[in-house]
Parts: structure tokens; sequence; C-alpha cells
């Protein structure tokens, strides 16, 4: 199922084509690819980087990164000849995916121009170098893309991919608690007669529904020997019946009626953590194969225990509107302790490896780059990340393997 998914995704993938740009006079011409649109492999200088070119000035640009943050090196050429670096004034911009711009100025360094700043991962960018050298200014563009890919709106959804915003979340450590259901102690109501006597009729049976103000039985008073009519107080079900007619009603309860929509859920702590889930922790509550019921807060701990398990005993009221909820049910809930707030986190799953980073893929329209992170703290749901994306940056929270296996295959790999 997982690779025909894949497949059917990668079918629907447009590569974004890099475009390498060179030219001579005001106007620096384009190199194209073939005509399906891919991209000319580059030439490569004896530094190992991209040549680019612009009339008779050519300029082998270079990222160098050992030992070191990485910074621009452009080794400046005329007529295919090394030139001094103190001859040429050079500056380069650098536009990336979300509109982000990178502007670096370049002073000389033995024989190349260092550029005046870090160039921050991931090296993907369209870029524009100025060059002024014997009062003639030469300009080169291109592109160099990495960890980037296009997916169609249809194809991303069919792939399951889920976008989230980059922000703020609680991290802590994750304990999962298993209960079972129970009648809340005002769910359940007793209904008197208000005289002793005999039971003259009676109107409902165990598991009847009535209503507040329904009429429950007649009851002929032993004092009296007048007839009396009992109504129900509450809404509910009929749990008990404790007469029929005939018989006669002392101080028993005639029903006993409860209100299914008041449930609680009764949870086992056990004794290792005790000290750390307190009463008022908030508490996911699941069905036992992980259906969601409801958000709410734990109460206090019951004065009695669960001595065959050994645990302690909390109770978490939960509402029961659509009746599909039964006591004696087991559900499991999910609390997080040790919790601290963080300004900025991500997804844990959709956390993925590239190179020897690991990213998270940005996501502009439908547009995907990677994101290289420095992470912190970390829980099943939630990452802490301490650089590496902006705030309010939106990225694929669900579905991002398949994102990365489509980058893998494009190609769009780290160039300097």
């Amino acid at each position: 199922m997982k690779n025909t998914i894949i497949t059917r995704l990668a079918a629907a993938l447009i590569l974004i084509a890099p475009l390498a740009a060179c030219g001579s006079g005001s106007e620096p011409a384009e190199e194209h690819g073939d005509e399906h649109g891919s991209e000319a492999e580059p030439q490569k200088g004896k530094h190992g980087g991209r040549i680019v070119k612009d009339g008779n000035f050519s300029a082998e640009v270079t990222i160098f990164e050992d030992g070191q943050e990485p910074q621009f090196r452009v080794y400046p050429m005329l007529d295919g000849k090394a030139v001094d670096p103190k001859t040429v004034k050079l500056t380069m911009t650098l536009k990336r995916l979300g509109g982000e711009v990178n502007s670096f100025a370049f002073v000389p360094e033995k024989d190349y121009l260092a550029g005046q700043g870090v160039v921050e991962e991931p090296h993907s960018f369209d870029v524009e170098l100025t060059a002024v050298t014997g009062g003639k200014q030469h300009i080169a563009r291109w592109s160099s893309p990495e960890g980037r890919t296009k997916i169609t709106a249809a194809a991303a959804k069919a792939g399951g991919v889920e976008i989230a915003t980059v922000g703020p979340a609680t991290i802590g450590e994750a304990r999962e608690l298993f209960g079972t259901i129970q009648l809340a102690t005002s769910a359940r109501s007793e209904i008197r007669g208000q005289f002793p006597g005999r039971i003259v009729a009676v109107t409902k049976a165990v598991g009847d529904t009535v209503k507040k103000g329904q009429l429950l039985a007649r009851i002929e008073s032993s004092e009296s020997l007048q007839t009396y009519p009992v109504y129900s107080t509450v809404s509910g079900v009929v749990a008990e019946r404790n007469g029929n007619p005939g018989d006669v009603t002392f101080d028993r309860a005639l029903y006993v009626i409860t209100d299914p929509a008041q449930t609680t859920v009764v949870f086992n702590i056990f004794p290792k953590d005790l000290g750390a889930i307190q009463p008022g922790t908030k508490i996911i509550i699941e069905t036992m194969d992980g259906q969601p019921i409801a958000d709410t807060r734990l109460g206090g701990y019951l004065p009695e225990g669960n001595a065959a398990a050994g645990t302690a005993l909390m109770r978490a009221a939960i509402p029961n509107r659509s009746g599909r909820l039964r006591p004696g049910m087991a559900l499991r809930g999910k609390v997080i302790i040790n919790a601290v707030q963080v300004p900025l986190a991500v997804r844990t799953e959709a956390l993925q490896r590239f190179r020897d980073f690991t990213v998270v893929f940005a996501s502009y329209g439908e547009e995907y780059e990677v994101r290289m992170l420095q992470l912190g703290r970390k829980s099943p749901e939630w990452t802490e990340v301490l650089s590496g994306i902006k705030p309010g940056t939106p990225y694929a929270a669900k579905g991002a393997f398949l994102i990365r296996a489509d980058v893998e295959k494009s190609g769009a790999s780290h160039d300097h």
C-alpha cells in the first residue's frame, strides 16, 4: 500500500527546474537545459565550485565550510584567467523560497573574495551575482535548489500530507492510564412514596426511559386510605423497580432512576506516578482502539483504592450525551507530566532525516523545502525547535516521509 501511494504521488510531482544564468551586457544571458526543462550540469572549477559567466568575466562560486560556518568564496577570472580579487567589487543576493532575501558584500582575501556573513542552511536559493571590474559591470544569475520539490494539492491530499504551523507547544513526559466507565454519583436518584401504603399501580419497568414529572405509580396510603400519585423527580432510565401492585411500601426506594449522560472514568494510578499525576492534570480520553472520547481534567484521589491491582484511583468526569458509553466499559487516558511550555515546536512525526540533518519540510503552496533544525526537548507528540525555522512557518506535519522520498528522487543535492 505504501509503495502504491509513493508511486502515485511521484507520478504527480513536478520537480522545480533550476535555471542557470550567465550572459553579457546589461541583460545577462541564461543557460537552458534540454527541451523538457531540466538544467544542464553546471561547469565546475578547480575548487569544486560552480562556474558562472558574463561576457569575458567569469567566477568560480563555492561555499566553504570546513571547520567553520558556511561562507561564500568567489574566485574571479577574466578571459578564463585568475585576476587579483582586489580589482573586483562583488555583491551577491539570495532569494529564498518563502520570500526571504539575503545580501552579501565581499572582501578580498588571498586569491578569492570572501562573503561577509554565514550562508544559512538550506543552501537553496535563486542567486544574483554583481561584479564590477575595470569599470564594467557584470551580472550572473542562477538557481541552486536543495531539498526542494513540487507536489500538486491533489497529490498531496491523496498522499495524506497535512500542513501545520510552527509555534508554541507544551512538552512533557507521556503517561498512559487505564480505567473503566462508572455512573457519576449525581446520576442516581431514588424515588419513594410520600406515605407508607399499598401499591395500587406501577407504570414503568426496568430499562424504561422516563421524563421528569412523569407518573410512576399510585399508592393507597395506610393512614388515610386515599390513593396518591408518585411522579418522577428526574429524567433518566429506570435502573431498579422495587415493588409491584399489591406490595406494601415503607421507606425503601420504589424506583431507582439513573442519568446515563452523567458518566465518569475511574483510572488506576500506579505508585510510580503518584507524585507526578495531580488533581487537575489534563487527560485525553480514548477508546481502547484509539478513538477520541474527550479532553478533560482529573479530579482528586478517591478515598478507596484498587487493592487487587495495588493502585490508587482518580476520577475524570466526561459527558455521555450520545449514550454510547456504558458502565464497565474500559477506556484509556493520556496525560503529560513535568510539562513545560516552549516557544517553538513541531510535530514529532513530521521530523525526517536529510543528509546529516533532522528536518521538516516547509510548505509554500505546492512547493516544499527542507528546514534543518536544531532540536531540544522531545515528546511523542511535540519536539522543541531551538533554531532552523521561523515562527509561523507552515510545514508538513503528516505525510512528510512521502515528500522526503520525492526530494531524494529529484537529486536536489548539496551543490557547492
